[in-house]
């Protein structure tokens, strides 16, 4: 399927995104897990396209920092204590919700070594980690549905209304 047939964009977790591809400097690139240019080359390509298109974007963790940088955004390399064995399946992690937030959660799980640093351009922040404010999601402020969570919703079942909201957005339901 080309890109110009997809109805929305979905970009999940994964490794690291390639030196080549961060809008900043890498001080020490051997910090960078396991990147993979060839993925980040088609991802970013498929922001593109979804945001010329002004479809419907879900971005999960890897996918949230991805969205952050094509958006002009950088990340934070290496991050202390959010990568714990606890955090890839409970939800322990208390965040901060933004008073306009429409998917709101108490606690979250939240297993990654990166995160944004500095917000692109059209993005407001929704929720933070209330220990040490990492961005735990953020919304488009352009388009009808444009959400990027640093949390896996894919690992936990309280986080229905999210994928829900998402799928709604692509079958016009």
């Amino acid at each position: 399927m080309s890109l110009q047939e997809m109805d929305a964009l979905l970009l999940t977790g994964g490794k690291d995104i390639a030196a080549e591809y961060l809008r900043q400097p890498v001080p020490d690139p051997t910090i960078l897990e396991k990147p993979d240019p060839a993925r980040d080359e088609w991802e970013f390509a498929a922001v593109g396209v979804a945001l010329e298109r002004g479809l419907p974007i879900l971005a999960i963790c890897k996918g949230m920092q991805l969205l952050n940088v094509a958006l002009g955004g950088t990340l934070r390399l290496d991050i202390p204590g959010h990568n714990l064995p606890r955090q890839k399946s409970h939800d322990v992690q208390p965040l901060r919700n933004d008073h306009s937030a429409t998917h709101r959660f108490e606690k979250v799980n939240s297993s990654h070594h990166q995160a944004i640093d500095r917000l692109a351009e059209g993005c407001v922040v929704e929720s933070w980690c209330a220990t040490d404010d990492i961005i735990e999601q953020l919304r488009l402020t352009d388009r009808p549905f444009g959400i990027g969570v640093q949390y896996h919703p894919e690992r936990g079942t309280g986080y229905g209304p999210l994928f829900a909201d998402f799928l709604d957005r692509i079958t016009g339901a």
